[in-house]
């Protein structure tokens, strides 16, 4: 082998390294905020098991688990007192 076809080679591999490294941190991002969306729905599903004693009810969609999964407890805090207030 060539000694400039090793340095192709290896140019090429950390290229693709550093190429790996720009593109891991949106994925990173978007991936936590599919888990903390769906652990948003689940906190929501809970607060409707609980609320249906009181005749309780938050939509469970995208957004209202979007809300929860971002802000975390206030975000559901926040459901809560929108819902109460607004109906």
């Amino acid at each position: 082998m060539d000694f400039y076809t090793v340095l192709i080679i290896l140019g090429c591999i950390i290229g693709l390294w550093i190429i790996g490294k720009i593109f891991s941190i949106p994925i990173k991002a978007i991936f936590k905020l599919i888990i903390n969306s769906i652990l948003g729905g689940l906190i929501i599903f809970i607060i409707n098991l609980i609320g249906s004693a009181f005749q309780f009810h938050i939509g469970l969609n995208v957004l209202t688990s979007f809300v929860v999964g971002v802000l975390g407890i206030p975000g559901a805090v926040l459901l809560i007192i929108l819902h109460i207030f607004i109906t």
